[in-house]
């Protein structure tokens, strides 16, 4: 009982962190959309759309990390939109573009690199972890 008590405080952190960030981003779609468009991987139309609807997608799925409902598809997505993340940072340092991730907004600016990549593998660690204190995983269950 206890581990799955513990697992259940890990999901409720994460979703809420979600919750959060998504939060933020659907307060300022336009300065989201600029943070995206910082990356330069994706054309202007794009980055917008994406900045108008990523924000509540995050927010559903941190829902259904709380709520325990479309848990595993949340935890899907989730995991996926992570680890995008994470790969469109390391290939906009690579390219030497100085951008700031934007996943918390504007309280996130002021922050290194490195603390936007560590609390992203930390989070996807997490998101891993829950994958594996699932039981019964199989992508037929999503």
């Amino acid at each position: 009982m206890v581990k799955s008590f513990s697992w259940r405080i890990v999901a409720l952190i994460i979703g809420g962190t979600f919750i959060y960030a998504g939060l933020i981003k659907a307060m300022d779609p336009v300065g989201f959309a600029n943070d995206i468009d910082n990356y330069k991987i994706l054309p202007w139309p794009l980055a917008v759309r994406l900045a108008f609807y990523l924000p509540w997608l995050e927010m559903l799925c941190g829902l259904a990390l709380i709520l325990r409902f479309f848990y595993r598809g949340g935890l899907f997505i989730l995991t996926g939109l992570t680890f995008v993340f994470i790969a469109a940072s390391v290939v906009a340092k690579v390219r030497g573009l100085d951008i700031t991730c934007g996943c918390f907004g504007h309280a996130s600016k002021n922050w290194s690199f490195s603390g936007h990549l560590a609390l992203d593998i930390a989070i996807l660690i997490a998101l891993i972890a829950l994958w594996i204190s699932n039981r019964g995983f199989a992508m037929g269950k999503l």
